[in-house]
């Protein structure tokens, strides 16, 4: 009687993991809200956009407006200050983002006050996985992805890297090693966003072989990051068709999104960066060499779809894709980051796949970030809003309406933990771990809204936010060392005006100045502050500011350090 007991425990237990989600997590890099077919792009992306129609799709998701702070979140699902990583990891083989003990926040890679998703979901019997980029502390291996829970990895432990030709301490690493000969996965040359994709079915498939646990995958693509470099077969089908220009793509986007219901028309869109110029000012030459540079970069993100299409396709052959939630996002806006115009080499193939930083620019940027203004380090819409969807075929049912409750990074952890029924801990080996800070995001798979009690809060690089409902509270360059600039708060009811237009700082004092309080009461909660002075850069003896700088060199580490990742 007693074995039966047994018997018939275990098998309940069996059932009740067996019926656990598998879960995917997949985050793109430096693409904008636009750039996808479902939020609004021309760009083919019919796997991401099938997936998005088949699920839940977010109108109002924030990341943490830049890579590794946003990576930082959600691994953790606490803002990235209480990680450690405020601002910035560590370049490899360099601790120039590390500014000491006394600034816990701002040392450069991920603290252990804080546990990974793979560190929480591990207990709970997944299988924990993960391709592609890392960027959350690479100059001890104790910082990488294996010694934060992660069973399987294949990627780049450090920030930005080339696509076919990955280098250096910016190569590819297979578990704690580095791989020194790159293979290709496909019928093409090695190109990184086809390897993690790769690799990532080989972890799944490696995982079906005689064992019953559920797994969770974070596939972390590089691109769209510069620089930008993609193959030329997906290339061809993009040159030539931005010979539009920035201005009249920007609209189209614009219109397709309120076609799509996301915008809505009195919602006016932004006007054209002050420091882009119009397109027909541009000579012939120069256009051609400018519809490169937006192909390249649309050949990158059609590459992805691909590759998660093969991901797909590999699901529901082996019968998984039924229990397996995706979830899909962008870790900031577009980036912007350069001369207005671009920089490096994009016409000539051989050269531009030799590249360290060369982009779109700008022009471009302001196109992907549609119909919002500004970019990646900024937390104003079109650097923290994202394309944000779950799929889930098993739970959820397609939405018509796109879900309006808004959320954020600190949001995911929550969410996958209540799902695997995994514990949260309180501590681990004698280092206290920060309270979990978002809600889950359950009650959207049924269309209901976010069990929310308090408003959003994000802060990088001195430019923060707050929202309460309809109102946000925003800031360039707000957050300064000294303490908070009231002065540089702007007042948005984005109701009214998503695409921040009409700036009502000074219509409503009182509600800025009670957002502005409570923003305070949360950099102080969550260690935004003490904040260390941004250290003096060198003037280049040309004058000409660093980050403007254009680089032909294929190789210098030097390069990528002089840009932002």
């Amino acid at each position: 009687m007693k074995n039966w007991i047994l018997s018939l425990l275990l098998l309940t237990g069996a059932a009740q993991a067996a019926e656990k989600p598998n879960m995917i997590l997949i985050m793109v890099d430096d693409m904008g809200f636009s750039d996808v077919g479902c939020y609004g792009g021309e760009i083919e992306t019919p796997n991401i956009d099938r997936l998005a129609a088949q699920g839940v799709r977010f109108s109002r998701f924030y990341n943490g407006s830049r890579c590794c702070p946003t990576r930082a979140s959600l691994m953790t699902g606490l803002h990235s200050h209480l990680t450690g990583i405020g601002h910035m990891t560590n370049s490899p083989n360099k601790e120039n983002h590390d500014a000491g003990e006394q600034f816990s926040s701002y040392r450069g890679f991920l603290n252990r006050n804080c546990v990974t998703l793979a560190e929480a979901l591990k207990p709970a019997g997944y299988a924990t996985l993960m391709t592609g980029k890392w960027h959350l502390g690479y100059n001890h291996k104790n910082r990488w992805p294996l010694q934060r829970g992660f069973e399987k990895y294949y990627g780049c432990i450090s920030g930005a890297t080339r696509f076919f030709y990955p280098y250096d301490a910016r190569g590819m690493t297979f578990g704690n090693e580095p791989d020194k000969e790159l293979k290709s996965t496909t019928d093409r040359p090695f190109y990184t966003t086809d390897a993690f994709t790769d690799h990532a079915i080989r972890f799944i498939q490696e995982e079906q072989q005689g064992k019953d646990r559920p797994f969770f995958l974070y596939l972390a693509y590089t691109a769209p990051h510069w620089p930008h470099q993609a193959h030329e077969e997906d290339i061809a089908k993009y040159a030539g068709n931005y010979m539009m220009g920035w201005d009249a793509l920007r609209e189209q986007r614009y219109q397709r999104q309120i076609e799509l219901g996301l915008i809505k028309p009195e919602w006016k869109l932004s006007p054209r960066d002050k420091k882009v110029p119009a397109w027909d000012t541009l000579n012939a030459e120069k256009q051609k060499v400018m519809d490169m540079r937006m192909a390249v970069y649309a050949a990158m993100i059609d590459r992805i779809d691909q590759n998660i299409g093969k991901l797909v396709q590999t699901l529901e052959k082996s019968g998984q894709l039924d229990n397996t939630l995706i979830l899909f996002l962008s870790d900031n806006g577009a980036c912007a980051e350069g001369p207005p115009l671009g920089r490096g080499e994009i016409m000539d193939p051989e050269k531009r796949n030799q590249q360290t930083n060369n982009n779109y620019g700008a022009a471009w940027a302001n196109v992907s970030s549609t119909p919002f203004q500004l970019y990646k380090h900024y937390t104003h819409e079109g650097g923290a809003a994202t394309p944000f969807f779950m799929h889930w075929p098993k739970r959820i049912q397609p939405q018509a309406d796109w879900y309006e409750s808004p959320a954020q990074l600190i949001d995911v952890m929550p969410t996958l933990l209540d799902l695997a029924g995994a514990t949260y801990p309180q501590a681990v080996d004698g280092n206290k771990i920060y309270p979990l800070r978002g809600v889950s995001l359950a009650p959207a798979f049924d269309g209901k809204p976010i069990q929310r009690t308090a408003p959003m809060f994000s802060e990088h690089e001195k430019n923060a936010f707050m929202m309460d409902g309809d109102w946000k509270l925003v800031g360039r360059g707000v957050a300064a060392p000294e303490g908070v600039l009231v002065s540089k708060w702007e007042l948005y009811n984005l109701a009214e005006d998503r695409t921040e237009l009409n700036d009502l700082s000074g219509k409503y004092p009182e509600r800025l100045a009670e957002m502005s309080r409570a923003w305070n009461k949360w950099a102080d909660q969550d260690r935004v502050y003490p904040k260390p002075r941004p250290r003096k850069k060198k003037q280049k003896q040309s004058g000409v500011p660093a980050h403007c700088g254009m680089r032909n060199s294929g190789t210098s580490e030097k390069v990528l350090d002089k840009h932002a990742e």
